[in-house]
């Protein structure tokens, strides 16, 4: 089997960030520059294929690099990822040890403020659990993603109407369409902290944005899981925004998203 890497930047140099990112092997990087261009050249054990574009949305750069992608395995990944040696030995590695699995998620190294998830063991990923996956720690074998047509939402994500969420939605499809997701705990890299480039508070946008997610994520749910939501995040989420008015703003999203 061969990897290859799929890496979403925005205004990057393609020679420079595969570099800063130590790619090892095959990699398609897809740039959002105001510009269209595309560049090829070998990179370590590997090539580099740089599509840059004017568009804006990284739901649209994760499609545009499936589309080009070649590898028996893709790994999704990031401007601010670094990754370790070896880690393309321990991505294959894992697919070869677990030829039922479609996709894997793998550990990395985040600041504790981002920290979303770390896998202490292996383990299935279901309904229940699948929402904490940053697209960053997914691999999967291409030809699973391509015969489920699954691919990422173009209204949710940096640069996308919506503010995030496009990992949860594609992940949530991919268990729709049957796909099997495991847990690995090998750990593969790390990401570079920086600002985030949509996040800007605990805000009116933020929530309702929220409520729009869930209303795709749940369905007839999405009120019940907001409510849960905002009772585990209240101390952290609901200082400059009440429990109540931010229940109604979630609620007032869920509503926009059954008009769409």
């Amino acid at each position: 089997m061969k990897l290859e890497v799929l890496a979403a930047a925005v205004e990057k140099n393609g020679r420079e960030l595969a570099d800063h990112m130590n790619l090892q092997g095959d990699a398609v990087i897809v740039n959002q520059c105001g510009d269209y261009s595309y560049e090829e050249f070998s990179h370590g054990n590997g090539k580099i294929r740089v599509f840059s574009m004017a568009e804006r949305g990284v739901g649209l750069s994760r499609n545009t690099a499936l589309l080009h992608a070649r590898g028996d395995i893709v790994l999704f990944s990031d401007e601010d990822i670094r990754f370790y040696e070896g880690y393309a030995e321990q991505v294959l590695s894992a697919f070869e040890k677990d030829p039922d699995a479609d996709l894997i998620t793998f550990n990395f190294k985040v600041d504790v403020r981002r920290a979303t998830y770390y896998n202490k063991e292996k383990r299935p990923i279901r309904w229940y659990n699948y929402g904490r996956y940053p697209t960053y720690s997914v691999a999967a074998r291409l030809a699973s993603l391509r015969r489920a047509n699954v691919c990422f939402s173009l209204l949710f994500g940096g640069g996308a109407r919506y503010s995030n969420g496009e990992d949860s939605l594609f992940l949530h499809d991919c268990l729709k369409k049957g796909l099997r997701l495991y847990a690995s705990t090998e750990e593969i890299g790390e990401e570079i902290y920086r600002e985030s480039t949509w996040f800007k508070g605990y805000n009116e946008k933020f929530f309702t944005d929220r409520g729009v997610l869930y209303h795709h994520l749940y369905g007839r749910m999405a009120g019940l899981f907001s409510l849960r939501f905002l009772l585990a995040k209240r101390g952290e989420m609901c200082r400059e925004i009440s429990f109540g008015d931010a229940y109604r703003l979630m609620r007032k999203g869920i509503g926009q998203g059954r008009l769409r």
